[in-house]
């Protein structure tokens, strides 16, 4: 049995993850956060196979000496913002001989995390960074739909969020430490610089309608220009439900990228009780688009556009998948390669699908030759 610990177990990702996990027979769940008795609650409250119990951790304060103390056999860190944390996490699980993953979305945190790649390899562990939406769902997609272009040259996609979403402080801050900032995205084969939640622009989804995005900065930006040679352009965007309340970040974006204000980083708090204030505007249904184009095996253009419509706030439950996979087939006894990397070749879009079956969530695929194609049987 293996003791699997949960770094922010009793918050938004953290505690699916704990409650997808606490049924398996080869899991004990430790949930880890800076309140005990918060922690103890929600173990407590776990239909858990085996006890599960709560345990204090600070990821600031000498988080290596204290997962000595707890001895993990697999951590699963979910605190964010990572756009703010460098790798002491990860390297503390290295010390103490447990296999590590992550929810990162943050461009550097995940490109780097080959640094670690010796040390873990001589602990004998395997420390993966990004199981979750991105680099991990996103490469699944690419990598599925990939065989049908003689040559794939644009993936563009985004992720449409769901008002009603049970925003946390940590995504908040991650979304804010961006905004207005710039960054690279490849554009005609080239590095093209861009600002944090401008470049807005509209997408029709099925069902949801029109929804706005932005730019956002994420690890696939880094990573996918070597894994994909071939492309020529790659952008991913996200955008908040209610039109008022995007349009009100991309003016923000503006103060920072004239450098009225340094950072809405220090503003998170204040920032997202006011979008609570938008809820009664918006709904529980959030998407993820991705676009692919190239030419198609028969030399002919190849449009194929990707749709995933989550219902009932269950869109939230994707970015968790790809870790509660690693973690149940690591307690498996499967053992992943010792060292450090990004999420890439690990998960399967088949076993993705096969994870949210349960969940109110439908995806589409549309190309020439086929108009729809459902991955999943429709949820309840």
């Amino acid at each position: 049995m293996k003791r699997v610990l949960i770094i922010g177990g009793y918050g938004n990702f953290g505690s699916y993850i704990a409650r997808a996990l606490a049924t398996d027979p080869n899991i004990s769940l430790l949930i880890g956060g800076r309140s005990k008795s918060k922690a103890d609650a929600f173990a407590a409250g776990l239909d858990a196979a085996n006890p599960a119990s709560g345990c204090v951790l600070d990821i600031y304060q000498d988080v290596q000496a204290r997962l000595r103390e707890i001895g993990p056999d697999i951590v699963i860190h979910t605190t964010g913002p990572f756009q703010l944390q460098d790798h002491r996490v990860a390297r503390a699980a290295i010390a103490a001989g447990a296999d590590y993953l992550d929810l990162a979305d943050a461009r550097h945190f995940v490109a780097t995390i080959g640094e670690l790649d010796q040390e873990a390899r001589t602990a004998g562990v395997a420390v993966i960074a990004g199981a979750s939406s991105v680099p991990c769902l996103t490469a699944a997609f690419i990598d599925r739909y990939q065989p049908r272009f003689r040559r794939l040259t644009s993936a563009v996609y985004g992720i449409a969020a769901a008002q009603a979403t049970n925003r946390g402080l940590g995504t908040a801050a991650a979304i804010l430490s961006y905004v207005g900032k710039p960054f690279t995205i490849l554009r005609n084969g080239r590095p093209k610089r861009v600002f944090g939640w401008q470049g807005l622009h509209a997408v029709r989804y099925p069902e949801l309608g029109l929804r706005l995005f932005g730019y956002c900065d994420i690890p696939d930006l880094e990573l996918f220009p070597e894994r994909y040679p071939e492309l020529r352009n790659i952008e991913f965007a996200a955008g908040h439900e209610v039109k008022l309340l995007h349009i009100g970040t991309w003016l923000m974006s503006w103060a920072v990228r004239l450098r009225l204000v340094k950072s809405l980083s220090p503003y998170a708090e204040r920032l997202l009780k006011l979008s609570f204030l938008f809820d009664p505007l918006g709904s529980d249904k959030s998407g993820f688009h991705m676009f692919l184009n190239g030419i198609g095996v028969d030399g002919e253009p190849e449009p194929i556009r990707i749709f995933m419509v989550a219902r009932q706030v269950h869109g939230p439950n994707i970015p968790c998948v790809p870790a509660i996979l690693l973690a149940r087939r690591i307690a498996a006894g499967e053992q992943i390669v010792p060292g450090a990397r990004p999420c890439l070749d690990l998960v399967t879009l088949d076993e993705i699908m096969a994870a949210i079956v349960h969940l109110d969530i439908d995806t589409v695929v549309r190309a020439r030759d086929f108009h729809e194609e459902w991955l999943r049987v429709r949820g309840s």
